[in-house]
């Protein structure tokens, strides 16, 4: 088979599908490219067994058809050398030999059997369900949970985003136990209500390729897999197996002490007054009292400590409660408003941030921290 290709165009499919691949591969056929030419379209799948990412580019200039594994790291290695140039594609399905010829020279690649490439995995048709959305709602979604997701060997549900479908609402969560994020969007609905963990690998790999997508996604999952349909690209991702928690349970709903402060205010005050924190807990303390916040640390070990007094608008008891200062300003990093509001019980339960402007009338988003205990 042969196929004449932009090289700028083929590094930036390839580019896109190989963060799938594994540094460490049970298989070594997973180290390469799976690379098929049918009917003037070429499509390209990597994988790791949990994720298979495909791309398809459409050709002008190609002549016959066929199958074969091409070494990932060298043909990525290679196309990032040439600028942009047409590529002649001249592969042997008989001894797997690929020749790559340019304007000035002549490159040779030996690949492999294409047949030993993992096939790729199928819904059931009687259990499948599918939503269709827009493509930057399922990118918000994912941009705004994933950094809360845990690395957890023994409780794996955590370890993804939960994406739950009713007829009111679509809600993303993500938690590791400190933190929880829930995300809600009022302009997707499904008839019947489901659910899917989702991995924060394939998770990552859909943020990346969503961005430049213009039209809508088409999701399709079953209970062990999940398949997102793009343009040029379908992901399908093996689901984390088991329930998710009870992420309501731990939301507090009477939350009298609300705090609305200028977001990079704090962010910035956090940033210098953490340094003087223990560097075992991070711990930073908030003083709250009308129309003020101190924001202080300290270390015993090393006789250090900081403070720092900001103004915002606060309606609520004096109180103090103590935050890990890592959580706290990565928390503050994925909220986008200006300013935000920090909505607190009592020192020994949850807080509640939440953004001010909301990019959408359609999203409801909230973000919440647990306490730290303060040593008086």
């Amino acid at each position: 088979m042969k196929f004449v290709i932009s090289s700028i165009d083929l590094l930036n499919h390839l580019q896109a599908i190989s963060r799938v691949i594994s540094t460490k591969n049970t298989l070594p056929i997973l180290d390469n490219f799976l690379f098929k030419l049918q009917d003037n379209e070429l499509v390209i799948t990597a994988s790791d067994l949990e994720s298979t990412l495909t791309t398809r580019m459409h050709l002008d200039n190609t002549s016959g058809e066929g199958l074969i594994a091409i070494p990932a790291k060298l043909i990525n290695d290679t196309l990032k050398e040439f600028p942009e140039q047409p590529l002649t594609f001249d592969i042997s399905t008989d001894d797997y030999s690929v020749v790559i010829t340019t304007e000035n020279g002549k490159f040779s690649i030996v690949g492999q059997s294409g047949d030993d490439f993992p096939q790729y995995p199928v819904l059931k048709d009687d259990t499948k369900l599918t939503v269709r959305m827009v493509a930057d709602v399922l990118l918000n979604g994912i941009s705004k949970t994933i950094f809360a997701t845990a690395e957890d060997e023994l409780r794996p549900v955590m370890n993804g985003i939960y994406l739950d479908f009713s007829p009111e609402n679509m809600t993303f969560v993500a938690s590791d136990a400190h933190k929880l994020v829930r995300y809600k969007r009022f302009d997707i609905q499904t008839e019947a209500e489901s659910s899917f963990i989702l991995p924060k690998k394939p998770a990552s790999l859909l943020r990346n390729i969503l961005a430049r997508e213009k039209n809508d996604v088409v999701i399709e999952f079953d209970d062990k897999n999940a398949l997102f349909t793009l343009t040029d690209y379908k992901l399908v991702s093996r689901l984390v197996e088991g329930n998710y928690p009870n992420y309501s349970s731990v939301i507090p709903s009477n939350n009298p002490n609300k705090l609305i402060i200028d977001r990079l205010d704090i962010i910035n005050s956090l940033r210098r007054v953490s340094v003087f924190s223990s560097q075992a807990s991070n711990l930073v303390k908030l003083d709250l009292a009308r129309n003020q916040i101190t924001v202080s640390a300290q270390d015993i070990d090393f006789s250090i400590s900081a403070y720092e007094k900001l103004q915002c608008q606060y309606d609520g008891e004096e109180m103090e409660i103590g935050f890990k200062s890592t959580f706290l300003i990565e928390i503050l990093n994925n909220l986008a408003s200006r300013e935000v509001i920090m909505e607190l019980s009592d020192p020994s339960r949850a807080g509640l941030l939440l953004p001010v402007e909301k990019d959408s009338d359609d999203e409801d988003l909230l973000m919440l921290l647990m306490p730290m205990m303060i040593n008086i």
